[in-house]
């Protein structure tokens, strides 16, 4: 793919950072000029949260609740952004706490209605880390059997940057001080709450292998987003990973599948300090840095079009041989 890069109708180069993802993209697919990565949909697993219960947000668990909602009636930010670009959206509870109304547009996979409080205990068993990292992963899969050609990584649930920042710098070796964001936007008095109950899910989650680290401290959506990412990388699509919730499910997979790693596309870098973490420990550029900090699946949808422009030079562009 670099080689016809060379011998397109351009200065060799020219086209940066987009060359060297358009033959990433060859080398998931196999083949030169890669398919074009569309049809695409984003996935937003939704969960909650007991550590919520110990001071880490202003938000109630009923949030959570409200916004499969609109997700499900298509009035969110990603709903928006994913008509913008052309991508489908598919919401995916794994763990919501709260009632809602049932809608056809939610896929139920709820495995319990949202975890312990990691502060003071597992957040799950691993039983059920197994069945949300399952449930990712099926959905990966009948994606990509209903003919999606990418898939892009997005997540609902209030608390969840604190099991996040937790996983990622248990994973990555990161200070799980400077590791600790202020979410949707904490105060200092919190920030201090959170990040002393991320140190401590840290002590006691260091060095367990993944699925019981996902147990002792983590999310059940970000267990199905790492299932999700296991999904993909196996079916051989490229993965588009939105901010700091993905990231978490990012670093878990491959800490269960190093390989998986090579289909994985940053779509951005959250202001999130763990995200930079984990973008550090993955060896990812993200390609956009619009200091977001929604999460739904938004920032990567974002950058779906260049994704799919990545693979499109490649395969329409003229070489210089064909204008001599």
């Amino acid at each position: 793919a670099l080689a016809l890069h060379d011998r397109l109708a351009k200065p060799p180069g020219s086209l940066g950072r987009l060359e060297a993802l358009g033959a990433r993209l060859a080398g998931m697919a196999g083949t030169c000029p890669p398919p074009i990565p569309m049809p695409a949909t984003v996935a937003v697993f939704a969960g909650d949260h007991g550590v919520v219960a110990s001071g880490v947000t202003p938000w109630p668990q009923a949030i959570t609740a409200a916004m499969v909602s609109t997700f499900a009636i298509g009035r969110a930010a990603v709903n928006a952004i994913a008509r913008q670009v052309g991508a489908e959206v598919v919401v995916v509870d794994v763990g919501v706490a709260c009632p809602y109304p049932p809608s056809p547009n939610v896929v139920d996979r709820k495995v319990r209605p949202g975890t312990d409080d990691l502060s003071v205990g597992p957040a799950m068993s691993t039983a059920d880390a197994q069945a949300a990292l399952d449930a990712g992963r099926d959905v990966a899969r009948s994606l990509v059997a209903a003919g999606n050609r990418c898939l892009v990584t997005g997540d609902m649930g209030i608390g969840n940057t604190t099991p996040s920042a937790a996983i990622i710098a248990a994973l990555t070796g990161a200070d799980p001080v400077d590791a600790t964001g202020r979410g949707t936007g904490i105060d200092d008095a919190m920030l201090v709450t959170k990040q002393r109950i991320v140190t401590g899910a840290v002590a006691r989650a260091s060095g367990l292998p993944p699925l019981e680290l996902l147990a002792e401290i983590g999310g059940l959506e970000i267990a199905a987003l790492a299932g999700y990412v296991l999904g993909g990388a196996s079916a051989g699509v490229p993965v588009v990973l939105d901010g700091v919730i993905a990231l978490a499910g990012a670093v878990v997979a491959v800490a269960i599948e190093p390989s998986c790693r090579d289909f994985l596309i940053a779509g951005h870098r959250s202001v999130e300090p763990a995200a930079s973490a984990a973008l550090t420990h993955l060896g990812l550029i993200p390609l956009l840095d619009l200091d977001l900090r929604l999460g739904e699946g938004t920032g990567a949808l974002l950058a779906l079009p260049l994704v799919q422009a990545a693979a499109r030079v490649l395969n329409e562009m003229a070489t210089l041989d064909e204008l001599s």
